[in-house]
């Protein structure tokens, strides 16, 4: 090898290095969660995906209804005839939930195509922001592709004025 050869390889050593001292930083912290934070609440507050209007996932704080099951939402906070994006207080994971009058009914939020989290209910339709996959509201059934499956439903129930895991 001649000394041009061995600079090059070093200049290419050099920048892998740094490319490497720039990437791992930012893919460590992307590992944490609100776990790490000292967060006792056991939910995660709320989601993204194009959801207008906020969400209001974590917003009880870990109350309770009657039958000690950790609330999802409050009731109140459930637009009737709309609904809201909220985190599961069994594993987090946000659930779109409808409502009307006195029911709720409860879908796994994440589009069945690719995983992103679904908005909330407009017009009796859930639309998924990725790439507008649609489904109806009362059933979680596919109205529109690319989705070929319906959103899975979750079993919920109200209790005391609180929407919580059936």
């Amino acid at each position: 090898m001649t000394t041009t050869e061995n600079a090059a390889l070093s200049r290419r050593k050099m920048l892998c290095g740094v490319l490497v001292a720039l990437a791992v930083p930012g893919g460590l912290a992307a590992c944490g969660d609100a776990a790490t934070t000292g967060d006792s609440s056991g939910t995660t507050g709320g989601t993204t995906g194009g959801s207008t209007g906020g969400s209001t996932g974590g917003t009880t704080g870990g109350s309770t209804g009657s039958a000690g099951a950790a609330a999802i939402v409050a009731l109140a906070d459930v637009p009737d005839g709309g609904g809201v994006i909220a985190g599961n207080p069994a594993n987090s994971k946000p659930l779109v939930l409808v409502r009307t009058g006195d029911t709720v009914k409860a879908f796994d939020a994440a589009c069945p195509h690719a995983g992103t989290t679904v908005a909330e209910p407009e017009g009796g339709t859930i639309t998924c922001p990725n790439h507008g996959s649609q489904f109806d509201a009362a059933t979680g059934a596919v109205r529109k592709g690319p989705a070929t499956k319906g959103l899975p439903e979750v079993e919920v129930k109200v209790e005391g004025g609180q929407v919580v895991l059936a």
